[in-house]
Formats: C-alpha cells, sequence, structure tokens
C-alpha cells in the first residue's frame, strides 16, 4: 500500500484509517483508554478496547467539559464537543520516511480547565514535515481530572486524584506501545507542553509512575505555583459535595453528579491550576522534588516568555496590589527588590516584573540547576519575539502562550496572526520550529543544538539561556547568567511567596 489518500495503519488495539493533508498523513481522535464514564470516573484510566474492522480517524473527538467562550478567547480556539469521553489522541506523520523518525507529544495548555489537542494552532503538519511524528493529547480536566474525596479513598490499590496526569501517562504508555506503525521511534519520545500542559511535564519529570515512557522534555512557560496539598484537596472535594447537597456523600452519589456542572463553579469551588501533591502519581509536591534534583533525568529545554504577567488577570492578580502589599509588610524585602530592578518606575511596571520572574522566569532557574546536580543536559530560552505589525499591542513583548505558533510553525494558518503577518514573521517562526525538532532529534547526542545561534546546553558551572527575539525584534542571542541575581533571590522565597491565596 503505496501512501494511500486514506491511509491504514494497524495498532494493537486495531486497524485505523485517517487522511492524507498534502505530503503528511494525520489520523484523529484515536482511543488511548476506555471512557471514564459512570461507575469509571474518577479512577485510573484503562487500556482501550480492541475492536472490529477498520475505525475512522479522521475528526477530532469530543475534549473534556469545560468553557467554549473561554477557551476561544484565551485558549487557542473552538474546543469542539465536550464530553466526558474524552481520552483520544491525534497523530500526524510524513508521507514519505525512510527510518523511524523522533516523536514529539503535546500537552496543552488552559490552567487544567480549558483547551483540547485538536485546536488550530497545535496543528502538527509544519513540525511532521522536518521529519517527525507528532502527537497531541486530550486529557481529563477540571475537577474530572483532579478530585479528591474521602468517599473515593480506597476504591484502587493506590492513593489516586490526579486523574488527568494518569492520562497524559496512558497515552505515552499508548505511543510506546503504537507509534512504530506510524513511522515513529518508541525509544526517541520528546513529551511538551505549554502552561498547564508545561506544568505536566514537570510533573511527569517528578513521577515515579512515569520513568522511563519518555525520553526527552520541553517546558514552555511553566509557573511556580504550589501543588495543592492532599488535605486541603480533601477539604475541597467536600466543600464542592455539599455545594451540591451532599453531606457525607457516597462515590455513587458524587458520580451521578452530570458531567457538565464542574466546569461552571467559580472560587473557592474551582480547581486550582495545579495538581494535587500526595497522591500515587505525585507523592512528593513537583518543586520539592525539584529542589532536591530527584527527578527523572533526561534532557530538558526549558523558557519563558518576557511578558508573562500579561496572565496574572485571569488568575486575579493585581501586579501594583502586590508591590504595595510589599510596602506595607515587607519594606526591606521591597527595597531589596528595587535593587534588583534599577530604572523601573511604577508599582504597576515593578509588579509587572516581578510577578513575572517570581511566577515564571525562576522555574527555568529552578530546572536548570537540578538538570546540573544529576548530571542531565538543560538548554534555557526566554522568548521575546512580537510580529512586527503587533509591536504597539504588546508593549510589554511576548504574552503567556505567544510562542505557540512559532513553536508550531502555525503562524501564518491561524487567526488573527494570519490576517497581519509578514514574511520576516513567517521566517522567524520557520528557526524557532527548527530549534524545536533539532532538540527532539539530537538533544541526547550532542550540546550544542543548531541553529542561526548555535545554542549550547547548561551543564555544571555553565549558565546560558538563548534570547529567542531581542527587545520584540528578530534574533538569536546567548546570554550568560540571566538575571541571575533576581533568580537566586526568587529561588529562596517563591514557596513562601507564591499563591493564589
Amino acid at each position: 500500500m503505496q501512501n494511500p489518500s486514506a491511509p491504514v495503519v494497524e495498532t494493537r488495539q486495531g486497524v485505523l484509517t485517517g487522511f492524507t493533508d498534502e505530503n503528511i498523513h494525520v489520523w484523529c481522535g484515536i482511543p488511548y483508554a476506555e471512557p471514564p464514564v459512570g461507575d469509571w470516573r474518577w479512577r485510573s484510566p484503562r487500556p482501550a478496547k480492541p475492536w472490529e474492522g477498520v475505525r475512522p480517524a479522521t475528526a477530532f473527538a469530543p475534549s473534556s467539559w469545560q468553557s467554549s467562550e473561554y477557551c476561544q478567547e484565551l485558549g487557542g480556539g473552538d474546543p469542539g464537543q465536550f464530553s466526558e469521553d474524552c481520552l483520544y489522541l491525534n497523530v500526524w506523520s510524513p508521507v514519505e520516511r525512510s527510518a523511524p523518525l523522533p516523536v514529539m507529544v503535546w500537552l496543552h495548555g488552559g490552567g487544567f480547565t480549558l483547551g483540547a489537542g485538536g485546536l488550530p494552532p497545535y496543528n502538527g503538519k509544519a513540525l511532521a514535515r522536518r521529519d517527525v511524528v507528532v502527537v497531541s493529547v486530550n486529557y481529563r480536566l477540571g475537577h474530572l481530572g483532579f478530585f479528591a474525596h474521602p468517599a473515593l479513598d480506597g476504591e484502587e490499590e493506590q492513593v489516586v486524584h490526579n486523574f488527568a496526569l494518569l492520562d497524559q501517562i496512558a497515552a505515552l504508555k499508548w505511543v510506546g506501545d503504537n507509534i512504530a506503525a506510524f513511522g515513529g521511534d518508541p525509544n526517541n519520545i520528546t513529551l511538551f507542553g505549554e502552561s498547564a500542559g508545561a506544568r505536566s511535564v514537570l510533573s511527569l519529570l517528578a513521577s515515579p509512575l512515569a520513568g522511563g515512557i519518555f525520553h526527552k522534555a520541553i517546558v514552555q512557560s511553566a509557573y511556580t505555583l504550589p501543588d495543592t496539598p492532599r488535605v486541603k484537596a480533601l477539604q475541597k472535594g467536600e466543600a464542592l459535595a455539599a455545594h451540591f447537597g451532599l453531606e457525607n456523600a457516597s462515590a455513587a452519589q458524587l458520580r451521578a453528579i452530570p458531567a457538565d456542572a464542574f466546569w461552571p463553579l467559580a472560587a473557592p469551588l474551582n480547581v486550582a491550576p495545579a495538581p494535587i501533591a500526595g497522591d500515587c502519581v505525585l507523592p512528593e509536591a513537583m518543586l520539592d522534588v525539584f529542589f532536591a534534583a530527584h527527578q527523572h533525568s533526561v534532557p530538558v529545554m526549558v523558557g519563558s516568555n518576557s511578558d508573562e504577567a500579561s496572565v496574572m488577570a485571569v488568575f486575579g492578580i493585581d501586579l501594583a496590589g502586590e508591590i504595595e502589599k510589599l510596602r506595607r509588610t515587607r519594606r526591606f524585602g521591597l527595597g531589596l527588590i528595587k535593587l534588583l530592578y534599577p530604572g523601573v518606575k511604577g508599582d504597576a511596571e515593578l509588579g509587572r516584573q516581578v510577578c513575572r520572574d517570581m511566577a515564571f522566569t525562576t522555574m527555568g532557574y529552578v530546572v536548570m540547576q537540578a538538570q546540573q546536580r544529576v548530571g542531565a543536559s538543560c538548554w534555557r530560552y526566554w522568548f521575546d519575539y512580537v510580529a512586527e505589525a503587533e509591536h504597539a499591542t504588546y508593549v510589554n513583548g511576548a504574552w503567556h502562550g505567544n510562542e505557540i505558533p512559532y513553536v508550531f510553525d502555525t503562524l501564518g494558518q491561524i487567526a488573527p496572526s494570519r490576517d497581519y503577518v509578514n514574511e520576516n514573521d513567517l521566517r522567524f517562526a520557520a528557526q524557532v520550529a527548527d530549534y524545536w525538532v533539532s532538540f527532539a532529534r539530537e538533544a541526547e547526542a550532542r550540546e550544542m543544538l543548531p541553529g542561526p545561534t548555535h545554542w549550547p546546553a547548561c551543564r555544571k558551572g555553565r549558565d546560558v539561556l538563548l534570547r529567542i527575539g531581542v527587545n520584540k525584534h528578530a534574533g538569536f542571542r546567548l546570554e550568560n547568567r540571566f538575571m541571575r541575581a533576581r533568580m537566586s533571590l526568587f529561588r529562596r522565597v517563591m514557596k513562601h511567596h507564591v499563591s493564589l491565596d
């Protein structure tokens, strides 16, 4: 069968037929686990059952319940239909291939409450054209993905609260078992994600259940908010049950709550944008694992954007108010911070930069130090490119999530960027995507990634970062000891000062 327009592939569960998009084969809506519905809500995912005949894989499957309006505004596009039956993935693979290709598995962001693997910015076609196999994953969101209640304890051999992380682990195991049939190399899997997807990558690097199921990791704009302790998660679960009139609820009563009843809940009953620490997936909080350098030892790329504070309003954080709070309660600390931000005027601007660095930039520094302690490679970046027509809109640099269409090289295909990008923007996006693919292909074999600027890994004694975009303009520049004084301070204090309380 030579390059059919409806490509057929045989997985361990059965035969799939996809479609061909120019020179890329695509399969959408592939089940990687059984539907987590009915009595299987809030349980570990089970392997997908085999099917008879040829199963069509030509349309994206439903995503987990969420706000469609919010996802279209902030999450990357229309997430389509919703269902509790949402454990599906999508695959892009080149039509022509002569050897097994590196695999890149994408975990979408959205604060663990929004998003889907099939959103337009995540189209894997342009990356797959660079001779990789791309996989995007749907996983359980909100309370369906992260939940604790005393009535659920004891149902499985181990305590489970992070069902969404178990979904991701199940998807990676499916990839390991099946991706060779799609042309991928099961021994070269790169896990990458942004925001909550990046927090997921860090969580799996910290999880004892995820060792050996991926071989490299890319962490885009992960935040330093602490994981929710199990005790607090249990209390929230009981409060949520009481909200639905279920005091001393049984597991059956909880599972009878309609699946679409959870996502509209507001604070304090909504889900925190962080996993739960204290179950079998995360016995220890992720930050504690990295501070102790007990993460899985694989090559890592990590970085963040120049205006990550753009997302703070979504979390309800008043940037100027954070500085005023310091002025009232920690004047010495505020004085020290001002020394680290010379020339920054006004509480709003100082708050923007401090919150950005404490909540986002410092995460890359923490990961780099942990990687150095275990002798594993780490490439750090700082994304600061803005499309030429949008400099007046993005005054302070690249917003949270702005790097995604550059990473996927989808800038010219998605709204609204396709209406204003020019050839310079598209050329820069292609160069960014090349770096990501080079990492997936070569990070284990070399210490220097090829590109417009050769990008060295941070080994022990080397603290170097690649600026991807310089003052919003095109360019790649290496910088030693990037924000080192700020990072050293914030690493010490962030566990005490980064929270949503």
